[in-house]
C-alpha cells in the first residue's frame, strides 16, 4: 500500500489489441521527527514507478494529473535489462491492483458541476467513490515505454 502524490502527468499507451497501460511516478514522504536525545531526523521522500493496466489505466488517463494524491495497492515487480554498454540494469516497479483517488476534484468553471462518473464501469465498482479495482492480467513482458 502506498499513499502519495503523482510526480508528473501519467504516460498512457495502448498495446495488444487496445489494452491500456499507464505509467506514473508516485512520491511518498516519511515525516521528519526528533529523537529523545534531540537528534533531528529529516523528512524523506521516496519515488515509486507505478504501472496500471486496463481499466485502471483508462481511469488514470482521464482523471489523474500531476500533484494528485493517490492510494495504490499492488505488488512489487523486479526486472532487469542490458543497457547500450551491455551492463545489466535493475529496476523496481509497483504493479497496481487497486487505486483510490484521494484528491477532491475541483468543480468545472464551465458549468459549475463536478465530472460525473455514473456511466463509467471503471469508476462504478461499488467499492466507494473514487475507488477503482481491475483484473490486471499482467504479463512478464517488458513495457513498451
Amino acid at each position: 500500500m502506498l499513499i502519495g502524490n503523482v510526480g508528473r502527468d501519467p504516460e498512457v499507451r495502448y498495446v495488444d489489441q487496445g489494452q491500456a497501460v499507464a505509467r506514473l511516478t508516485l512520491a511518498t514522504t516519511e515525516r521528519g521527527y526528533t529523537l529523545q536525545n534531540g537528534t533531528q531526523v529529516p523528512e524523506r521522500t521516496e519515488w515509486h514507478n507505478v504501472i496500471l493496466w486496463r481499466k485502471l489505466a483508462e481511469v488514470v488517463e482521464h482523471y489523474v494529473h500531476k500533484g494528485d494524491k493517490l492510494y495504490i495497492e499492488g505488488r512489487i515487480h523486479y526486472a532487469s535489462y542490458d543497457d547500450k554498454q551491455g551492463k545489466r540494469q535493475y529496476y523496481t516497479e509497483i504493479w497496481a491492483d487497486n487505486m483510490e483517488m484521494l484528491t477532491p476534484k475541483q468543480f468545472s468553471s464551465a458549468n459549475g458541476t463536478a465530472p460525473s462518473a455514473s456511466g463509467s464501469s471503471a469508476l462504478n465498482t461499488g467499492a466507494g467513490q473514487g475507488q477503482t479495482t481491475a483484473d490486471t492480467g499482467t504479463s512478464d513482458e517488458p513495457l513498451p515505454f
